[in-house]
C-alpha cells in the first residue's frame, strides 16, 4: 500500500513510502465492520436488553456468553439435563442471526460433538421453532429453552442423524449408550481439582495415621526393645530406690554408690597386695 505526502512551502516536495500490512488485515477490518451495524438499531437495542436479562437471570442449565461488540453470533453453554444420556455434560452451541432477524429465525449449531437424532454430525440443529414454527415475537430465551428441551425429548421422526434416530426407535439402550459415550468423551464437566485434592490429602493422612497405629499394635518388639523393657522390669525397683533415696549428711558420700567410691575401695586392697610382695622379697 503506497502513501503520497505533498509539502508546499516554497516548492512542492513529493515523498512516497511503502507500508506492509498483514494478509488478514482487510478481512479483520471487514469483520469488525460486519457486526452490530448489520442489524437495525431497534433490533440491536432489543437484543442488548434481552442479553442483559439472560446474563443477570439465566435459565436453568443455560449460560449465555455475551459479546457486546457482536450480537449476530451468540454463544451459550447448555448443561445436559439430569436423567438423560447427556447428564454431567456441558455443550457449547451458537446462534447465528441474519440481517433480517427477527423476521427470519436464527440458525443453531452445536459446537460440542453430540450423539442426538435432531443434531447433525456437522452440528446443525433441526427443531421446528427454528424453522416452520418461528415467530418474530419469540426471543432468545425461548429458543435456548427449546434447544435444551430437545436433549430431554428428541424427535426421531425428523432426524438429521439417521443412526441416532434409528437407534432411538429400535433400541433405546444402545442409543443411550452411544450418547453417554459421546458425552463422556467430548462434553464431560471438568471436576473441581482443589476440592478433590483436599479430600485425597485428608484421606491419605487418615490412612497414614491408621497404618501407623496398626504397626504399633501388631508389629512385634525387636530384641533391643525387649531387652530394654525386661531390664526396666528387673531393675526398675532398684533404680527407682537409688534415684529416690535422699542424700543423708550423716552417711556421707559413701551412702550413694558411685564409680568413684568403687575405685576408692579397690585402691587399699591393691596396696595391701603390694606390701605383702615386698615382705616376701625381704625374706628371700
Amino acid at each position: 500500500m503506497a502513501f503520497r505526502l505533498v509539502l508546499a512551502i516554497d516548492h512542492t516536495v513529493e515523498i512516497k513510502f511503502q507500508v506492509k500490512l498483514p494478509n488478514n488485515y482487510l478481512s479483520a477490518v471487514i469483520a469488525s465492520m460486519a457486526t452490530n451495524e448489520n442489524l437495525p438499531p431497534n433490533v440491536v437495542r432489543q437484543l442488548a436488553k434481552e442479553l442483559k436479562s439472560l446474563d443477570e437471570s439465566p435459565p436453568e442449565g443455560i449460560k449465555v456468553i455475551v459479546n457486546d461488540d457482536d450480537f449476530t453470533t451468540i454463544f451459550a453453554d447448555i448443561e445436559g439435563p439430569a436423567g438423560t444420556p447427556y447428564e454431567n455434560g456441558v455443550f457449547r452451541m451458537k446462534l447465528l442471526l441474519s440481517r433480517d432477524f427477527p423476521q427470519s429465525p436464527p440458525k443453531g449449531f452445536f459446537l460440542t460433538k453430540i450423539f442426538h437424532p435432531n443434531i447433525a454430525t456437522s452440528g446443525e440443529i433441526c427443531v421446528n421453532t427454528l424453522k416452520k414454527d418461528w415467530n418474530p415475537s419469540l426471543g432468545l430465551r425461548h429458543v435456548l429453552l427449546v434447544v435444551r428441551c430437545l436433549l430431554i425429548e428428541p424427535f426421531p421422526e425428523s432426524a438429521l442423524n439417521e443412526q441416532a434416530g434409528k437407534l432411538l426407535l429400535e433400541n433405546y439402550e444402545e442409543y443411550a449408550r452411544h450418547a453417554r459415550l459421546y458425552t463422556s468423551i467430548h462434553a464431560l464437566k471438568p471436576k473441581n481439582k482443589t476440592k478433590s485434592g483436599t479430600i485425597s490429602e485428608s484421606t491419605t493422612a487418615l490412612n497414614v495415621d491408621q497404618s501407623n497405629n496398626a504397626v504399633s499394635k501388631n508389629t512385634p518388639l525387636g530384641p533391643a526393645a525387649l531387652s530394654t523393657s525386661t531390664a526396666n522390669k528387673a531393675f526398675g525397683s532398684n533404680l527407682q530406690d537409688q534415684n529416690a533415696a535422699p542424700s543423708d549428711p550423716a552417711l556421707g558420700a559413701s551412702a550413694v554408690p558411685k564409680k568413684d567410691g568403687l575405685h576408692a575401695v579397690k585402691a587399699p586392697v591393691e596396696k595391701k597386695k603390694i606390701d605383702a610382695r615386698k615382705k616376701s622379697l625381704k625374706r628371700l
